[in-house]
């Protein structure tokens, strides 16, 4: 019944236009639910299907922080480790503190000053940013730091919890710095092959790309625009990669039964560090849900013409995920989602994915 008040939900807000995506359930490997609604190309009329890829998001988040992760087994870094240590002069921010550590940056409590802070504006507001600040000019992550590198520091580190995209935009940097490998390419090799994720990538929203979904935006005269002019181009440590829920379901599967980082910096990465509020915990990159055996981890985004979730429950062995190249429809349908994981009702319900 769960899945089937799952299933009519979606069904019903796609029929109005007010979702557009995928929706797969999984459990040790196999498939509860999937469902594909909508289109992945408005223009010609191509639809969702399984193997579509949408954008991320700040769900991307979690990438950068697994591939700090790899940083700190292989000894190149801890995550006590100062950043100041871990970047060249021309890329610190100017007022960063000599005491914020890879650990502050990876939990929101660094005191940086972030170049969109999304605690204070709507998420429309983000692809105002890109008005004066046109966006095909931040492909690489040293081309945000002009964003917020000269604005004061907000707070203490550690002071503070408070979400802040510049921070991974640093962890970012921190990486190419330590590695001498692009960003881009450090996470193509040393978090998308080890987990299997074939089909994602940070892809230039001007490449053509087969089986990327385009994200559109509603105006207020109830037409759809794509997201084009609304998010980077290219996206860089705080979010915009690409991928299809099943790479989802192997990331999330590959960091839960340890083929991604060591047994003891997994722990570290999925322990509750800072509290958001009730019933809510970050861990370093991850959002931390429940406990017990309905314990969670995983991440969300949120862009114009984007929304991702995903979050894997291993006491159960499920994983959800919900991906859409709309702004809208998934805060009604993802909650119905987790009162059908949590309370424990599925069943296998055949597949009409693609």
């Amino acid at each position: 019944m769960d899945l089937e008040r799952v299933e009519a939900e979606i069904a019903a807000r796609s029929a109005r236009d007010e979702f557009s995506g995928a929706v797969l359930i999984t459990r040790d490997g196999v498939d509860l639910f999937a469902g594909c609604w909508g289109t992945a190309n408005r223009a010609d009329g191509v639809p969702v299907t399984r193997s579509t890829r949408f954008g991320l998001a700040s769900l991307s988040k979690t990438f950068t922080a697994v591939a700090i992760g790899r940083l700190v087994d292989a000894g190149s870094v801890d995550f006590a480790t100062p950043v100041i240590d871990c970047l060249p002069p021309d890329a610190r921010p100017r007022d960063l503190d000599p005491r914020v550590t890879l650990h502050h940056l990876l939990t929101h409590t660094s005191g940086l000053a972030d170049y969109f802070e999304e605690s204070e504006l709507d998420i429309a507001e983000y692809a105002r940013l890109w008005d004066e600040k046109p966006n095909y000019r931040f492909r690489r992550p040293a081309d945000f730091l002009p964003l917020f590198a000269d604005l004061p520091r907000r707070a203490e580190p550690g002071a503070v919890v408070s979400y802040n995209n510049a921070a991974f935009i640093l962890l970012a940097l921190v990486a190419e710095t330590v590695t001498s490998l692009p960003f881009i390419e450090l996470i193509e090799r040393e978090v998308f092959a080890p987990a299997g994720m074939g089909d994602s990538g940070y892809f230039a929203l001007d490449e053509i790309r087969p089986r990327t979904a385009v994200g559109y935006v509603r105006g207020e005269d109830g037409t759809w625009r794509t997201n084009v002019y609304s998010i980077p181009i290219v996206g860089g440590g705080d979010g915009g990669a690409f991928a299809s829920a099943d790479d989802l379901v192997r990331f999330l599967a590959a960091l839960d039964e340890g083929r991604l980082l060591s047994a003891e910096t997994t722990r570290q990465m999925l322990s509750p560090q800072v509290r958001f509020r009730d019933g809510v915990a970050y861990g370093h990159g991850f959002w931390l849900l429940g406990q017990g055996r309905t314990r969670s981890f995983g991440g969300t985004g949120a862009d114009p013409g984007v929304a991702a979730r995903a979050l894997r429950w291993p006491e159960l062995g499920i994983t959800a995920v919900l991906l859409a190249n709309v702004s809208e429809g998934d805060s009604e349908i993802w909650p119905l989602v987790l009162s059908a994981v949590e309370n424990s009702r599925l069943t296998a319900r055949a597949s009409f994915a693609d």
